[in-house]
């Protein structure tokens, strides 16, 4: 005769359930009924371990002709089939997992095994349990017969009727994260009783279960691959209905009508504004989070003990991901909030509930079993064919970071309270998430000033100093100051150290205060020399917050970062309307838009690129478009439509030979044509950018047909210094103030032909201590995070261009970066005993 074993949250439900049915079958020749329900201390809950121990002893009472389970709900299950795992396939294979309800199946159980039927049968009837309630229940309106019950789930083949649907994949990255949520989603509407398993028929891989987004994730399925969706249970039909759907909607990453501008309306900053006090010097106690958390040799308690701890972080990171996501939708908008919901779909997947179980239960702590089932997750993200989706292991990993310091109790980026923050480097998830309110700065001891992350802290107002590897292991706590301008550090220092630094931050409040005054007025020095200082925008709210920062124009609008969420491309009218905006919003000034920027560090979504062993050096920027040009043209053709009623300048990004610039001419021609004019707008100007040395020094042989030049000197540093910006290792080597990199900017602005702007983009133009020297080299036009316009704009109409002159000349005779750091910094001091001295008397700060 078969056994029966009970799965409860509950012991006292248990017990009474098994009382109740034993008076349904009284006598000693019923079936052995097994009970494992509650936690060891008394309290709610299951122990998968308790579970396997049940079902092992009735498997040994049944003579081994099998083991009936009946579970309540939750955790129940997943214990029971975790179970399973712990017994192996022999003892697996004899014992039947119940999707019946646990009273009424486990009464009909006790009674049709005592009949002396056979594990199946008693299975089916046990499934049946509702039938009777559902009949004398359910209304008798002519909808025909109630709704089928779902059959067995368990090692062997189940009764139950399976439907199944085809699904193809249609998004330009396959069934990535997000779409993968969407997916794990609409599986969740229906389970527990309806199921659903889905397999690529494309790649083989699969089945797995629907309500596990890590195993969903992992199927490999990409762009015009073939999925098979099966589901079992009442609402199958209903489920495979939703997911043909969804998947026609390409899983819900095929753009809608708008949202291609409500991604453009993303701004990396919070609050609506400069939050931080972009004084470039910060002075606080220090804050460490580490990078990298170690969940591995921690005692374990009790895995009662460890189940609770892991389930309490688990119920914690899903909040506050909840709260995150809900903030990103405010602020950053709903792209930006998918990457949270994302994380928090990850939590709750079962089949990492299910890996972490079978490690408490071996004995593992909760920090280990958690750190160790998500870096197996991640890993199997890191064996996928598709880049794009072998990124997402990043999100395994970033998810389960969260967990993990709830676990051991490390805090979290979001709650580090107030203080300069020390990291070893500072990544863009990282920098967004910072409360520039309370991180009065960050140190790195790796990573260089031109880092994404670096930059987008800058743009938030944050002060940053990069490369200070004798930080990394001071204590939190201590003080620190720093001046990421003259880039000197001080550790815990006296009075006198503290005092200075104070009158350096009072003085820049000072000087913050009256540039944010005059931010409107145009910049003129003081011998009447007239310049331009404009902003580098990625969105229309940045566009708007750059004009409201004084900002005379755009010098810079990174088309791939305005609609780097989209995972279509956007069409001509999207993209039209988009630059349009834009353009509205800094009129009357100009906006310089660059044309797509792929490559390198800079992927788009929509436009998949091949793996190359040097990215930075291979098919970037306008050598992407050489053999299929459309997206460009689409781009070029919105950008003509703008220029038809506003003053635009499109910049071709990795331009270095002539045969560039005739390529480039050749396709804005087509698309002006396209547009519907006869010959290029006239209010559009024309300009490349130079990033690369051979064109800092053959400009003169590039700007025939052109307008307009812009230095981007992040890139024309890297490549002049052979040291990857991104490289926390070769910071040292990637100062963009080396004497060689102003050699290459000045020979741009010698080159070129008398009176042509020459602009400069890159994060030396952000820096208000540089803006003289970059102005003595030649430059005309800088363009800087909006945050840095008004001090940038205030720093130029301060001095003389004879002055700059003087001062670029000295710094080309330096012999290093450092040096020319010391000149300029020696020149700050001057500046500022003279502001001080020229102060009245009793003065202070506003």
């Amino acid at each position: 005769m078969i056994s029966v074993v009970v799965v409860s949250h509950s012991r006292a439900l248990a017990d009474a359930a098994v009382a109740l049915a034993a008076q349904m079958a009284p006598g000693p020749d019923g079936p052995r009924v097994e009970v494992a329900a509650g936690l060891d201390d008394g309290t709610l809950g299951t122990d998968a371990a308790a579970v396997a121990a049940a079902i092992r002893r009735g498997d040994e009472a049944s003579g081994h002709e099998g083991v009936l389970v009946l579970m309540d709900l939750g955790s129940a299950v997943l214990s029971a089939e975790l179970a399973l795992e712990l017994l192996g396939p022999e003892v697996a294979g004899r014992v039947r997992l119940s999707p019946a309800p646990l009273v009424e199946g486990l009464v009909v159980a006790v009674v049709s095994a005592r009949s002396g039927r056979d594990l199946g049968e008693v299975a089916a009837e046990a499934a049946g349990g509702l039938g009777p309630k559902t009949a004398h229940l359910l209304p008798d309106d002519g909808a025909g017969p109630c709704p089928e019950e779902p059959g067995v789930t368990g090692p062997t083949t189940s009764p139950q009727r399976v439907d199944a649907v085809e699904l193809e994949v249609r998004g330009p990255h396959g069934l990535h994260a997000r779409p993968a949520a969407r997916l794990v989603a609409c599986a969740a509407e229906v389970a527990p009783r309806t199921t659903v398993r889905v397999r690529n028929l494309t790649s083989g891989r699969g089945p797995v279960d629907a309500l596990s987004l890590s195993r969903v994730a992992t199927l490999d399925a990409r762009q015009g691959h073939l999925l098979l969706a099966e589901a079992s249970g009442p609402r199958a039909r209903e489920v495979l209905e939703s997911l043909t759907e969804l998947a026609r909607d390409g899983f819900g990453d095929l753009p809608r009508s708008g949202a291609v501008a409500e991604a453009a309306a993303v701004v990396d900053t919070t609050g609506g504004g400069v939050a931080g006090s972009g004084l470039d010097a910060a002075v606080g106690p220090v804050l460490r989070l580490d990078a990298r958390l170690d969940g591995h040799d921690i005692p374990a308690g009790s895995v009662a003990e460890e189940r609770v701890r892991w389930r309490e972080a688990l119920r914690e990171a899903g909040e506050r991901l909840d709260q995150l996501a809900e903030q990103a939708r405010r602020q950053l908008g709903a792209p930006a909030a998918e990457v949270f919901e994302a994380h928090a779909t990850l939590l709750r997947d079962p089949e990492l509930a299910r890996d972490v179980s079978r490690r408490l239960v071996e004995g593992q702590s909760a920090a280990t079993a958690w750190a160790e089932t998500v870096e197996a997750t991640a890993a199997w993200f890191d064996q996928l064919a598709d880049p794009y989706q072998r990124e997402r292991a990043h999100d395994v990993r970033a998810a389960g970071e969260r967990v993990l310091r709830l676990i051991v109790g490390a805090p979290e980026p979001e709650s580090l309270g107030e203080g300069i923050l020390v990291v070893e480097e500072l990544d863009p998830g990282l920098a967004i998430s910072l409360d520039p309110r309370a991180v009065r700065g960050v140190i790195t001891w790796h990573g260089g000033e031109t880092g994404h992350g670096v930059l987008i802290a800058v743009s938030r107002g944050v002060p940053v100093l990069t490369g200070e590897e004798a930080l990394r292991d001071v204590p939190a706590g201590t003080t620190v100051a720093f001046d990421g301008r003259s880039r000197t550090v001080e550790v815990d220092p006296g009075e006198e150290v503290l005092a200075a630094f104070e009158e350096l931050l009072d003085h820049r409040r000072r000087e913050r205060d009256l540039a944010l005054e005059t931010s409107a007025t145009p910049v003129v020095t003081t011998d009447g020399v007239p310049l331009r200082v404009r902003a580098n925008v990625s969105s229309l709210a940045m566009a708007r917050l750059a004009a409201q920062m004084g900002a005379q124009g755009a010098g810079l609008v990174r088309t791939e970062a305005v609609f780097g969420h989209c995972l279509q491309a956007p069409s001509v009218d999207e993209q039209a309307q988009v630059y349009g905006e834009i353009a509205a919003a800094l009129a009357p000034h100009p906006v310089a838009i660059r044309t797509w920027d792929v490559g390198g560090d800079k992927p788009l979504p929509f436009m998949p690129t091949v793996v190359e062993a040097n990215p930075f050096l291979g098919t970037r920027g306008l050598r992407a478009f050489v053999h299929d040009p459309r997206l460009l043209l689409d781009q070029l053709e919105a950008i003509c439509r703008v220029a038809a009623h506003a003053e635009v300048q499109v910049l071709f990004p990795m331009v270095t030979t002539r045969s560039d610039v005739d390529l480039a001419l050749a396709l804005l021609r087509e698309a002006a044509t396209r547009a519907g004019g006869d010959g290029l707008p006239p209010l559009l100007e024309v300009g490349i950018m130079i990033e690369v040395p051979a064109a800092a020094l053959n400009v003169s042989a590039l700007t025939d047909g052109l307008d307009l030049v812009s230095i981007g000197s992040n890139d024309l540093s890297q490549y002049a210094l052979a040291a990857d910006r991104g490289n926390g290792d070769l910071a040292a080597w990637s100062d963009p103030l080396e004497p060689a990199v102003l050699r290459l900017v000045r020979a741009t602005c010698e080159g070129v032909p008398a009176g042509m702007p020459v602009g400069l983009c890159g994060a030396l133009a952000g820096e208000p201590g540089l803006a003289g020297l970059l102005a003595g080299l030649g430059v005309s036009q800088l363009s800087a995070v909006p945050a840095a316009v008004p001090l940038v704009k205030e720093r130029l109409r301060a001095g003389s261009m004879a002055g700059f002159r003087e001062i670029a000349e000295r710094a080309l005779d330096c012999a290093d970066a450092a040096s020319v750091r010391a000149l300029l910094g020696q020149h700050a001091d001057a500046r500022r005993r003279e502001s001080v001295s020229a102060r009245p008397a009793g003065g202070t700060a506003r």
